[in-house]
């Protein structure tokens, strides 16, 4: 559901004022939580065409700041003061993900502020973090609307969530529910996961639908890049770039689990090296050149290529579930300096040849 489809809300009973600056009708006694809590908006479990769209948008990175709702808490269906209270992230998709699995079932969703941040991300960012997930508890005046203390925060947000401090300043429990939401409605019967729905799995598909926003980051340089090597070194220099930046950014992702080495950079360089083979071979045999530009060339595109899918290889590790912040790090300070020297080292041929063209000596 759009943003706009779920601003038409209405207040709770009791709720004179938000106790903040604008028009009031009536008095307004701050010091009451029920009174001075946010107002309740109200969702449903329905995915409409603007949805569909607005995840498809999403997933080509288009308009990236916009696909997001209100933080606050939410009514889905006729939840009473005893039924379930969900966390979720203001992310459209996450949002979305999870009041369709609930379909049929009456509950409270509290929506944390994460900045339009997906909720494994912004728990690692720690926007869905203990700290606003307590502050939105009490802007809800959460201790008013339902009986118990508990609050279900999935369990790819775990790594922002610490129960005891939520605990201590909020009053509620927090339980952490399954990896993927569509398992709730069984995970609510017993209220304990099973060892399937606490696996964390990325399986083809989930991989391959991340590769839109990968390679519209990168579109326009590699655009820019093609057309350059274009006109100076002729087409299968073009094709090159394009070749190592696909690689990077749809064939990487495709292959992620059955590439050797535990790394994401090692992976990256593997596959850059096979993909740069062919034009290894190419720039290497090219009939009518002089053997030290052949050898340039080989040179450029053995290190070039690699370089450049390597580098997207890395990036990719914000998109899954396979690292962690401590390891990404390592992985940035050991491998980023080798991809530039390689690059450095490879651009520095390629400008040989460059200059040899220029000067008539290819």
């Amino acid at each position: 559901m759009r943003e706009a489809d779920i601003m038409d809300t209405n207040k709770q009973s009791g709720s004179c004022c938000s106790c903040s600056p604008g028009l009031q009708e009536q008095s307004c006694d701050c010091h009451s939580t029920e009174s001075c809590r946010e107002e309740i908006r109200t969702t449903d479990s329905t995915i409409t065409f603007a949805n569909r769209l607005d995840h498809f948008l999403a997933r080509w990175s288009w308009k990236r700041e916009a696909h997001r709702v209100e933080p606050g808490l939410y009514r889905l269906g006729n939840p009473t003061p005893e039924s379930p209270v969900f966390a979720s992230a203001n992310y459209t998709l996450s949002f979305d993900a999870l009041r369709s699995a609930l379909a049929g079932i009456d509950a409270w969703i509290l929506v944390l502020d994460t900045k339009g941040i997906n909720v494994w991300c912004a728990a690692g960012k720690g926007t869905f973090g203990s700290a606003e997930l307590v502050k939105r508890i009490k802007a809800a005046g959460l201790d008013t609307v339902v009986t118990h203390r508990k609050i279900i925060v999935p369990q790819l947000g775990a790594p922002g969530i610490s129960w005891p401090e939520v605990l201590r300043k909020s009053g509620f429990m927090v339980e952490y529910g399954p990896v993927r939401a569509r398992d709730l409605p069984e995970y609510l019967k017993t209220h304990t996961a099973t060892p399937a729905m606490r696996r964390v799995e990325f399986p083809l598909t989930d991989r391959l639908v991340l590769t839109p926003v990968e390679f519209v980051h990168a579109a326009l340089p590699t655009a820019i890049a093609a057309a350059v090597l274009w006109f100076l070194a002729g087409p299968v220099a073009a094709l090159a770039i394009i070749a190592a930046v696909l690689a990077g950014t749809i064939l990487f992702p495709a292959l992620l689990p059955f590439i050797p080495t535990h790394d994401f950079s090692s992976k990256g360089m593997i596959l850059g090296l096979i993909v740069a083979t062919p034009f290894v071979y190419v720039f290497g045999t090219t009939a009518g050149v002089p053997v030290w530009a052949a050898v340039f060339g080989a040179a450029a595109a053995l290190l070039i290529i690699p370089a450049i899918t390597a580098y997207l290889a890395l990036n990719f590790t914000g998109s899954t579930t396979f690292t962690s912040r401590t390891g990404v790090k390592k992985e940035i300070f050991r491998y980023v300096p080798l991809m530039a020297v390689m690059l450095v080292a490879g651009s520095l041929f390629a400008l040989a040849l460059g200059i040899g063209k220029m000067v008539g000596a290819i």
